[in-house]
């Protein structure tokens, strides 16, 4: 689908993401010029229409929020029977993935973060849209920090992850409530449940509930009792143990009754950590015994005449046989009690001596290998046994995961003390960090990366700003990670690439405006004539190449000055092709000089030129009394030679 454009406005760019019921790629709006995200339904979805008429009922709804931490929604359309979905592009992970890569976070970061989601669901409640599907996949982390809500109304992902009940998608299995486990109904505290195992997961870095199937997972929200935060992580402050309990209990009734009550306690836990955030219970306000209000026993202003002593008997005015009764049952009440507890006493007292003296049973080793490191520590400290792991790198099993075991399974061991099981723990494969070889010679780059244990190759590119032989860069780049024994290419520079120019006409000009030029062209001085550099005048009357003519940059031009003490002169010579039909369409033309005066030879020209070109014209050098013997070479045989005075 990459390169559609829906809507005639939304340009699919790249795949970005995907789940259960939908595929989100980056897309650019043509019509306001911006990047948003696009979310495509997967085509099992579009034959059903009751599904499609709740997504976009729904997503119209969803549309309607405007907070600071929720995902806004622009557009919702149709078009070839896709349906989509268009939102705010956000720059960032999820929360999933923030929690994966720290382990668990900090708890007033979590708390921060646990803010914010709050915020946008007392937002979206007040606005009555329950998103029945928070968890930290629909978390969305911008790079400034903002948590962004996303997925309002439309989760109906139909996976491995989630339940459907009486068609009806009642959320993510390790997230959702109680109610929704039970199709039951939902609300806003329902989103509570949610943001509480959420929040759960934050400071703990791990789910309150797991197992092997979906239905298993559902079970335990509606039976079991998760283990509170603080029995995983003891440094986690009671007020925040206390909020994750509250917003975790079962019946809906006990959870916190709105997203604003849960916001307030949020806010207040960052100034108190170890204040008391623990729900009142049915404890708080015991239920009592009372008598039931009839004709006999009706107070005043409840059918009476209004005299107290109508309906209430003064202690004093009781029969005295009346009250020695009351003082007998009263004697042997205390009694009884008295007796009750001095049992207990001795019940204690013996179960707290006796358990002492009492034998543990042996503990059998059972086999670890292949297991999680964390689950198996938790199942030995139950049993009283000590734990000694040692971390190794190990290509095949997975980080975390326990590789081999001491003693073998079947092996017994006495609880408490100094029993023990060694186990050695994958820390996944051996990874090396990439050194910056960048601006360094190509060959010391290669023997560092031998160093490392790893392979070179070398390509070359072009670069503008790197000098030949020099690395520009390497793949993998400084600072990723490789396995050892990984190829490494390496880039080397082969300079700027050089492109065709023309030679800019220089007779005439001085020699700092040839210079500048040439540069302009991107050309470089060649020789000057006279070599000297010595009485000439600053006029330039002849070059090589010619104007006009096309070389490549960085090719070198010869320039010719004026004499200025009658030394020497330049004299134009032609030199005409004989048999022209005897040579190719191109030319190699070497043409040597060699002046009386100085008796070195030298090189006037030395290129390729068109058959067309000839005759061509020679600017030859000549000592003012003397000569200059000329010799020229055409495709390396030699040509002619003469004399020029």
């Amino acid at each position: 689908m990459v390169g559609q454009i829906l809507g005639n406005r939304y340009e699919l760019i790249e795949k970005i993401g995907g789940g259960g019921m939908a595929l989100v790629y980056k897309a650019k709006c043509n019509l306001l010029n911006r990047y948003v995200a696009v979310k495509v339904l997967r085509p099992e979805f579009t034959s059903d229409e009751e599904f499609v008429k709740r997504f976009r009922i729904e997503a119209q709804a969803a549309a309607s929020l405007s907070h600071p931490n929720i995902v806004s929604i622009y557009d919702v359309g149709q078009e070839d029977g896709m349906h989509y979905l268009v939102m705010e592009l956000i720059d960032g992970i999820t929360l999933k993935k923030y929690i994966a890569e720290k382990g668990r976070l900090n708890w007033r970061e979590a708390v921060n973060i646990a803010i914010q989601i709050c915020s946008a669901l007392e937002h979206a409640h007040r606005n009555h849209i329950i998103h029945r599907d928070i968890k930290p996949h629909n978390i969305l982390l911008t790079r400034e920090g903002i948590a962004k809500v996303t997925d309002f109304g439309i989760a109906r992902a139909v996976s491995s992850s989630t339940i459907t009940m009486v068609g009806s998608t009642i959320g993510s299995v390790h997230y959702f409530s109680p109610e929704q486990a039970r199709g039951g109904f939902t609300d806003e505290k329902s989103d509570l449940y949610s943001l509480g195992i959420c929040l759960y997961e934050m400071v703990t870095g791990r789910l309150p509930f797991d197992g092997e199937t979906p239905v298993a997972v559902a079970l335990q929200h509606i039976q079991v009792e998760p283990k509170q935060p603080r029995d995983i992580q003891d440094d986690i402050p009671k007020g925040i143990n206390d909020i994750i309990v509250t917003a975790m209990k079962k019946e809906q009734g006990q959870r916190y009754q709105s997203a604003a009550e849960m916001l307030q306690d949020l806010y207040r836990v960052l100034r108190e950590p170890d204040g008391d955030f623990s729900a009142a219970d049915s404890e708080t306000y015991p239920t009592k015994r009372v008598m039931a209000i009839n004709s006999e026993n009706a107070v005043k202003g409840q059918g009476s005449t209004g005299r107290k002593d109508e309906y209430l008997i003064r202690e004093d005015e009781k029969e005295p046989g009346e009250k020695k009764k009351r003082d007998k049952r009263t004697i042997l009440l205390a009694a009884v009690t008295s007796l009750v507890l001095i049992s207990l006493c001795v019940f204690l007292g013996y179960s707290f001596v006796v358990p002492s003296t009492k034998q543990e049973p042996d503990f059998t080793v059972g086999n670890y290998v292949g297991r999680n490191i964390d689950e198996v520590k938790e199942e030995l400290k139950n049993a009283g046994i000590q734990v000694k792991e040692t971390r190794k790198p190990d290509e095949t099993v997975l980080k975390d995961f326990i590789i081999s075991q001491r003693p073998e399974p079947g092996k017994t061991l006495k609880p408490g003390g100094y029993a023990a099981v060694e186990l050695d723990v994958s820390d996944g494969p051996e990874l090396l960090t990439m050194e910056d070889l960048s601006k360094i010679d190509y060959k010391i780059a290669e023997k560092r990366i031998q160093d490392m244990g790893l392979v070179p190759k070398v390509e070359s590119e072009f670069s503008d700003t790197i000098g030949i032989d020099l690395v520009t860069r390497t793949v993998p780049a400084a600072k990723e990670t490789v396995k050892p024994g990984s190829i490494v290419t390496i880039y080397k520079s082969k300079g700027p690439e050089l492109k065709p120019t023309k030679v800019p006409d220089l007779v005439g000009s001085t020699s700092d405006e040839a210079k500048r030029l040439l540069a302009d062209a991107k050309l470089k001085l060649g020789k000057i004539y006279p070599e000297d550099g010595k009485n000439y005048v600053d006029k330039i009357i002849d070059q090589d190449p010619k104007p006009q003519t096309e070389v490549m940059e960085d090719t070198a031009v010869n320039i010719y000055f004026e004499s200025s003490d009658g030394q020497r002169k330049s004299v134009k010579t032609p030199i005409n092709l004989v048999n022209p039909e005897s040579y190719g369409d191109k030319i190699k033309v070497l043409v040597e000089f060699t002046p009386s005066d100085t008796k070195k030879t030298e090189q006037l020209v030395n290129k390729v030129i068109s058959k067309e070109e000839f005759p061509i014209i020679l600017t030859v050098p000549v000592p003012d009394k003397g000569k200059t013997d000329v010799t020229v070479y055409l495709d390396n045989v030699f040509y002619k030679s003469f004399p020029v005075q």
